[in-house]
């Protein structure tokens, strides 16, 4: 009777750190050996090696796309007569909104009120274009209904900030044009109170321009017109100094991009912050603030480094 011993190790899986973030790499090595007491003349350990190639995506290491900033002749950059139009009807839609007002106060000998709703406009455009702000910085990506492109736009501008200020007139302001003309126009036709177009007025413009204030907050003082470097200087629009502060680690304040003037109480008494926690504890989100900023949002700096100095 011959007697057979079976020794088998175990099978090992050695992974190896590919050289492409998508695939592993995985050989598998099978061994085993056999004696036999009969056949003497057999080899008396057979190494066999199976090597088998597996690939699976990686689920931990992100893709992150190697793509430079865009050109100053860069299409995306550039004003369509598409854009040009939507700018044209939101700044019509503007100047009759104003001129109601103005008439409808003279009719009735009302000048304070709508003054006074016109600050109150003003003050709320700011405080509105923080919120919007910080929603799409910290929430969604480019696969998201509606806000994609823009939540997008804002990484990117994280990234290169001082393509903004490349962007022609009517390619930067032509979103919120759009959306101030078709939701201002109707309230322009069903509402003669010159309280309320004062407000609305004040309100939907400094909405309608923030994006110019946000592209001339990154701009150098020797290349900004007076007028706005006296109007930064004075508060009325957000500043060089006060907006670079968003630029910089951690990413989490200075929002406000119209005067900045609701920045300091929102930073302050860190309203964002309890949103975010408000959000996280009902739905479970995290927002991109809460982790270290990735190589999405760290500012490249080179040509940007001019851009971007304050004067």
């Amino acid at each position: 009777m011959s007697i057979l011993k079976q020794h088998r190790c175990p099978s090992r899986s050695l992974t190896h750190i590919p050289t492409s973030p998508r695939l592993h790499l995985v050989a598998r090595l099978t061994c085993s050996a056999t004696t036999t007491t009969t056949k003497p003349k057999s080899s008396q350990n057979q190494l066999v090696i199976e090597p088998r190639l597996e690939t699976k995506p990686d689920s931990i290491t992100p893709i992150i796309p190697s793509v430079g900033p865009p050109l100053s002749n860069d299409p995306s950059l550039q004003s369509t007569w598409s854009h040009r139009a939507w700018v044209a009807s939101g700044c019509t839609t503007l100047f009759f909104s104003l001129a109601k007002t103005v008439t409808g106060a003279a009719d009735t000998h009302m000048w304070f009120e709508p003054i006074v709703a016109g600050y109150v406009g003003y003050v709320l455009a700011d405080l509105l274009s923080g919120v919007y702000h910080w929603g799409i910085d910290n929430y969604g990506d480019a696969t998201t209904p509606i806000f994609g492109s823009q939540i997008e736009g804002f990484q990117g501008h994280h990234k290169w900030p001082w393509t903004i200020t490349r962007r022609q007139f009517a390619n930067n302001l032509h979103a919120l044009a759009r959306s101030i003309t078709l939701t201002v126009l109707p309230i322009e036709i069903l509402c003669n109170d010159p309280v309320i177009q004062g407000f609305v007025t004040v309100c939907a413009g400094c909405i309608m321009f923030s994006q110019q204030f946000h592209s001339w907050s990154h701009g150098t003082k020797s290349k900004l017109p007076p007028l706005v470097v006296a109007l930064q200087d004075a508060g009325v629009l957000v500043s060089r100094s006060q907006h670079s502060a968003h630029h910089r680690p951690p990413y989490n304040s200075n929002y406000c991009i119209v005067s900045g003037v609701c920045n300091e109480f929102l930073d302050k008494n860190k309203v964002f912050e309890a949103l975010e926690m408000i959000i996280f504890f009902k739905l479970g989100v995290r927002p991109r603030s809460w982790s270290e900023p990735g190589a999405e949002w760290i500012e490249e700096m080179g040509e940007a480094q001019s851009q971007v100095t304050v004067h």
